[in-house]
């Protein structure tokens, strides 16, 4: 299979796009550390500490880390499979969303949507974005995966199978909630059963997000 015929466009746009919002969270930090030291730098409601913080969270863990992970599957799942992703027009209509959605929730949280639950503080229309996001990224890998032209399945298609069924299973769990409004929801869990699915949800986020796909790279 010749390189050319590979998707490394959408590859490059995600790799693009994880730079870009790593930048932002660079500079969201440097902001809000410089909040704590000089309070007077709270300007406007949606400039404060409170607002800029998980905005500073989301655009590292997702803006940076998943857009990075986007474009490593889509790449190593080409390369080890040796087919071209089964729908590219889907992978660059993945992209596309994906900087849409992180921009929206930059919005909704400067704004005051917020859940108030850590690592999960989108509202619900912006949580059902990110599901479409995902099933989106599955089928494309898990189609090009079924489709393979290299028999032998490596470990780190393994560890990519894994991390999508993962992530699928833990985000929507942890964010079942009930619609109050078109910008708020409350959890169908509560008291202590919400802290615990919250924080079974943060742990192994954590383990699926940002520990198996860096063991599918080695």
């Amino acid at each position: 299979m010749a390189t050319q015929a590979y998707s490394y466009d959408v590859v490059k746009g995600f790799t693009f796009s994880a730079l870009l919002w790593g930048t932002v969270t660079v500079i969201l930090g440097i902001l809000i550390s410089s909040q704590l030291v000089f309070p007077q730098l709270n300007f406007a409601p949606f400039l404060t500490f409170g607002r800029l913080r998980p905005l500073h969270i989301n655009a590292g863990a997702v803006g940076f880390g998943i857009g990075a992970i986007f474009g490593l599957f889509y790449y190593i799942t080409q390369r080890l499979t040796g087919t071209p992703l089964l729908f590219p027009k889907l992978a660059r209509a993945h992209l596309w969303l994906f900087n849409l959605a992180v921009v929206l929730a930059a919005l909704s949280l400067l704004a005051g949507m917020n859940t108030t639950k850590e690592y999960a503080e989108l509202e619900w229309p912006l949580d059902l974005v990110v599901v479409i996001l995902w099933v989106m990224f599955a089928i494309n890998v898990l189609g090009t995966i079924y489709m393979r032209k290299q028999l032998h399945l490596y470990v780190s298609l393994w560890y990519i199978i894994a991390t999508i069924v993962a992530v699928a299973v833990l985000y929507i769990i942890n964010n079942l909630a009930i619609p109050v409004g078109w910008n708020k929801s409350y959890s169908i869990f509560a008291g202590v059963n919400d802290a615990n699915v919250e924080w079974w949800y943060g742990h192994n986020a954590v383990g699926f997000i940002f520990t198996t796909p860096i063991l599918a790279m080695f």
